[in-house]
């Protein structure tokens, strides 16, 4: 049973300084811990310190003196019984192989949702490809209903720390546990990693449709149209089932989904404005990682054999040119079906 505070003060590294990997610096150092936050940039790591706010990404938070800011990798990870991979989804395969030779004996938690375009591989998948063998072995992915700037703010949230290493899953957890973040363990990283992937694609449609003004009944029905796809492809590549009904799966989905603070919910808003995306993701400052992510869960879904309309359009809108409106009405023009088609079958063939 895992506690609320942490017996002792251990050193947490968080790499990646984007508005997660700051938040979690700060769920870390409220935990109780040393952390060290690893920013590429020796410039910018020099003037977070000084300034003790990543001006950046999370403005509006204050880093204590209990995080150090630094621009050596090495360091960072020094004598740390955590690690937190916190980069963009297509980078993570460079900075996971840049990480390999300074992990020691820490836990190492991907917590980037995505999937690696070019391979179709989820983010812990590619993680142990990089890191050795015996980090590899003790590896955890971090997923759930998770909004950067409510959780730099203090306010209380819950996440999953998923890994095969149920140990290895419950040393991140109770490190990472306060009384403001929760955490809960699950064996099913594939379920836990495919929920916050691909739930960043339900999210751009959910902007799409908000900024059509299509109203609450749609919305409800699209995310949890939404859901049931995500839960087909899930499945279909070893998921567990169960996991799309908790937090990493229903409980990221509706908060992403339902916030104006999601990336993904701004790039279906200003699509519909009718805004080039190139110009949209310059304008964000920051990545929105669903659009990657259509494209490979697209390929994903044509590989494995997978039904999924939200994702066709949703391809079909970033990158074939077709209208927000014209996908809407080819989603609600489809044939009538069971409710449940699909998820049955795919849940009784992966079983």
């Amino acid at each position: 049973m895992g506690r609320t505070t942490p017996r002792q003060a251990e050193r947490v590294a968080v790499v990646g300084s984007g508005a997660w990997g700051t938040t979690l610096a700060l769920v870390s150092q409220r935990a109780g811990h040393d952390v060290a936050l690893y920013v590429r940039n020796p410039d910018e790591a020099g003037r977070i310190e000084r300034t003790r706010r990543n001006e950046r990404y999370l403005p509006n938070a204050e880093l204590p003196p209990g995080i150090l800011v630094t621009a050596d990798l090495a360091s960072a990870c020094q004598d740390a019984a955590l690690i937190l991979l916190v980069v963009p989804s297509q980078t993570v395969r460079l900075s996971a192989r840049a990480l390999a030779p300074v992990v020691g004996d820490a836990v190492v938690v991907s917590a980037a949702k995505g999937l690696e375009r070019d391979s179709l591989k989820r983010m812990s998948e590619v993680v142990a490809e990089e890191i050795g063998d015996a980090a590899a072995a003790r590896l955890c992915a971090l997923s759930g209903p998770n909004l950067a700037g409510e959780i730099a703010a203090g306010k209380p949230a819950t996440s999953v720390v998923a890994s095969q290493n149920l140990a290895a899953a419950e040393r991140a957890r109770d490190l990472l546990m306060s009384p403001q973040f929760r955490c809960y363990t699950n064996e099913d990283v594939i379920g836990v990693e495919m929920g916050g992937a691909l739930k960043n694609i339900i999210a751009i449609g959910a902007g799409m449709g908000d900024g059509l003004g299509a109203g609450n009944n749609a919305k409800a029905a699209f995310l949890t149209r939404g859901i049931a796809e995500v839960a087909r492809l899930g499945i279909a590549v070893g998921a567990d089932p169960l996991t799309f009904a908790g937090l990493a799966g229903l409980g990221d989905l509706v908060a992403t989904c339902a916030s104006p603070l999601s990336r993904n919910h701004q790039v279906g808003e200003e699509l519909v404005k009718g805004r080039p995306l190139a110009e949209i993701e310059a304008s964000l400052g920051q990545v929105a990682e669903g659009i990657a992510t259509t494209a490979a869960a697209y390929a994903l879904g044509r590989r494995e054999g997978v039904e999924l309309p939200i994702v066709e359009q949703m391809h079909a809108v970033l990158f074939e040119r077709k209208s927000p409106l014209e996908a809407v009405a080819a989603l609600m023009q489809r044939e009538a079906k069971h409710e449940l088609e699909g998820i049955r079958k795919t849940a009784q063939m992966s079983g």
